[in-house]
């Protein structure tokens, strides 16, 4: 069966929490060769991380060229036993799909090949009457997790090959209440760090023979937290930097800590780059520290960049395919997290559509029946318009 929730049930039920495939792409390879699809899997690994099955499928050898993204691995259950129904059981109850990745975003990939196989049906077999046009399919299996073994090295291997894309649809639940009413055209950044402060340990009852760095380390958390960053761009809300955890790994209440350090993050929009983001923080911390707080940031590697894809003729018809079948005109958002769009955007443009979002990463994650039929026809209707224009 092609059926979006055929599919999406065949790989619900392969239980491929990061790293682990499970067969979730033996699924799509099997579905994609049948369809005449060229379809390459490909595995990539570095010490200290686990090695990652990717896919790479492609029918159709000229452009235009537009491909479908997605991730068939998904974050851990949870309480298995407190899900109504089972976490890998793809079971269909009152009109809706449950199990775990039914939203993000194994059904988004069930409904792209859904969508892709109609279509190609009905145009015999190709992207085009005249023979030209190519779609393919790009599918990592390590998104939800530090994502380098995944998008980031399969587009690198992709373009190595002398594959060129032209547009890309990244199927990431990106509606929020209801199908049809935002894309996600853009992310920000994102960008993490500690601030360490160094102290002197000693004893409580003699501070002047110590020095504590606690006092020190929240003046500065205040410092870096309270002065907004900046105050949002054309296309994107402002940014912000969030402090998440503050430890002296102390576990006696008569010591002065000698160490304490704070972990923070920053998400930021296009008015920065990593290294100018990077720069102002320093400098805004130098300022509160001078010269008697002992003071540094360790940053951590990021390749989570901030991107947009500017309002055009790709969106546009995207919109369109929406509203013709949703009744809704989507909003084109830059707000969230961050996802693989972020590595794609420096290949194509490229735009999120999926699922509602409402329950990814939940017990009892699960989507209406009925929207996975919806966004298949969208799909569907972003092909027509994509390759008659």
């Amino acid at each position: 069966m092609t059926d979006a929730l055929s599919i999406a049930r065949d790989l619900v039920r392969c239980p491929s929490v990061t790293p682990a495939d499970a067969g979730a792409l033996g699924v799509l390879e099997n579905i994609l060769n049948a369809a005449g699809f060229e379809v390459h899997r490909v595995t990539f690994g570095e010490p200290g991380t686990a090695d990652i099955d990717n896919l790479y499928a492609r029918i159709g050898n000229s452009a235009p060229h537009i491909t479908f993204a997605g991730h068939t691995d998904v974050v851990p259950p949870g309480d298995e036993s407190a899900w109504t129904h089972g976490a890998f059981s793809g079971e269909v109850k009152d009109g809706f799909l449950y199990g775990r990745g039914a939203v993000d975003m194994k059904g988004g990939i069930a409904c792209s090949v859904a969508a892709v196989l109609d279509y190609l049906v009905a145009h015999g077999g190709a992207p085009r009457e005249d023979g030209k046009g190519s779609i393919s399919f790009l599918i990592t299996g390590d998104e939800e997790d530090v994502s380098v073994n995944g998008t980031v090295k399969l587009l690198q291997w992709a373009a190595a090959r002398g594959e060129k894309f032209d547009h890309c649809v990244l199927g990431e639940p990106s509606n929020v209440e209801a199908l049809g009413d935002c894309i996600k055209v853009g992310r920000r950044g994102s960008l993490s760090g500690t601030l360490y402060v160094d102290g002197v340990q000693g004893h409580v009852a003699y501070p002047h023979r110590a020095s504590n760095p606690v006092p020190d380390i929240s003046a500065l958390i205040v410092a870096l937290s309270y002065e907004p960053l900046d105050h949002g761009s054309a296309q994107f809300q402002a940014s912000n930097l969030e402090f998440t955890s503050v430890d002296v790994g102390n576990t006696a209440g008569n010591v002065i800590p000698g160490l304490a350090r704070a972990k923070f993050n920053i998400r930021f929009n296009d008015l920065h780059t990593q290294e100018t983001l990077r720069t102002l923080v320093e400098q805004r911390m130098a300022r509160t520290a001078g010269n008697r707080i002992r003071a540094r940031i360790v940053w951590e590697p990021s390749n989570s960049n901030v991107f947009v894809t500017k309002p055009g003729a790709f969106t546009d018809l995207a919109v369109a395919a929406i509203e013709e079948v949703t009744g809704r005109r989507p909003e084109l958002s830059t707000s969230g997290g961050t996802s693989d769009a972020r590595f794609i955007a420096s290949y194509c443009p490229v735009i999120e559509f999926g699922l509602v979002g409402q329950t990814m990463h939940q017990i009892d994650e699960r989507t209406p029946v009925s929207d996975l039929e919806k966004l298949t026809k969208i799909y569907r209707g972003v092909l027509d318009r994509y390759f008659a224009s």
